[in-house]
């Protein structure tokens, strides 16, 4: 199938009846005059040329696209405190990358926040990628008023081998552990990246000394669709066996309430309803709770 189809079958998902009420909303938006924004840890777009009225209809569409995971945004007023406080990720990565000129791609890209925080380091081409029409739909709200150059493909890590061009710079976050195949997935992303190119990798990991991965029967930290764990040297042997080469480790975090927690602009439960209430160190199924690595590589 080629990457036409595919990309014609992805759109037509906005259509879906679950979807197509929040693009209506997205097509009866306001078009705002005199715009400006920072991208800081919170992306704020703000508006000397705007009226109360205005400021309630975007209000009222941000509400109807919950639930909102990444973030922080603040819109003409209105805070969309999101599920995770992801400028803490963005602080932690953005001293180990230059992004200057490049040629960039986020995988599993969600709502755009990572990327809509790129255009300070002034890349030639910035690329989101991420197959859900809810993510692609907060992105286009965003960028309704931010008016960025940013491209949005409904697409995932299984097409960059197909894709019309590589990349100079790849981030991976927060995807790994959701692929079934998790050397496969690494392949792709090599296959995606210009020579020399550098990927920026984040996974949730175990303790250990040993090559070895914890596989969930059924779910890790209540997430269904979550495959390997693997430990740090396990994770150095996939990503050699997927021909990468300088692997740097980055950080390593403990997710915490900090980072993720509930919020009145996500729906059901968070990482504090997630953990063992009598042992915060496990998860509630019994598992090492959620710890992330942070990896540096090159093609």
């Amino acid at each position: 199938m080629s990457l036409t189809t595919i990309r014609q079958e992805r759109l037509a998902w906005l259509n879906w009846k679950d979807i197509a009420p929040m693009r209506q909303a997205l097509a009866s938006l306001p078009s705002i005059q005199n715009i400006h924004y920072t991208l800081g840890n919170t992306v704020t777009i703000d508006s000397s040329q705007i009226n109360d009225a205005e400021k309630e209809a975007i209000k009222e569409c941000a509400l109807a696209l919950r639930p909102w995971r990444k973030g922080p945004f603040e819109l003409f007023g209105t805070f969309i405190d999101t599920e995770w406080q992801s400028f803490i990720k963005y602080n932690l990565l953005e001293p180990h990358f230059n992004l200057e000129g490049k040629i960039v791609g986020d995988i599993g890209c969600n709502n755009g926040y990572y990327l809509f925080r790129m255009l300070s380091q002034n890349p030639k081409k910035l690329v989101g990628f991420d197959p859900s029409a809810l993510y692609k739909t907060q992105f286009d709200f965003i960028n309704h008023f931010m008016k960025s150059d940013i491209v949005y493909e409904m697409l995932g890590v299984e097409h960059l081998p197909l894709y019309e061009h590589k990349f100079d710079t790849l981030f991976c976050l927060g995807v790994l552990y959701h692929r079934s195949d998790p050397i496969q997935t690494l392949k792709a992303l090599y296959q995606g990246l210009n020579p020399e190119g550098q990927l920026i990798l984040d996974t949730f990991m175990i303790d250990g000394d040993t090559p070895v991965a914890l596989c969930p029967s059924k779910t890790y930290s209540k997430i269904p669709n979550v495959y390997f764990v693997p430990t740090i040297p396990a994770l150095y042997n996939w990503l050699e066996r997927a021909k990468f080469r300088d692997i740097e480790l980055l950080e390593i975090k403990t997710t915490d309430t900090d980072e993720q927690r509930k919020t009145e602009w996500i729906y059901g439960e968070s990482l504090e309803h997630f953990l063992d209430p009598n042992n915060p160190e496990l998860t509630v199924e019994g598992f090492p709770a959620p710890k992330r690595v942070y990896i540096k590589a090159k093609r």
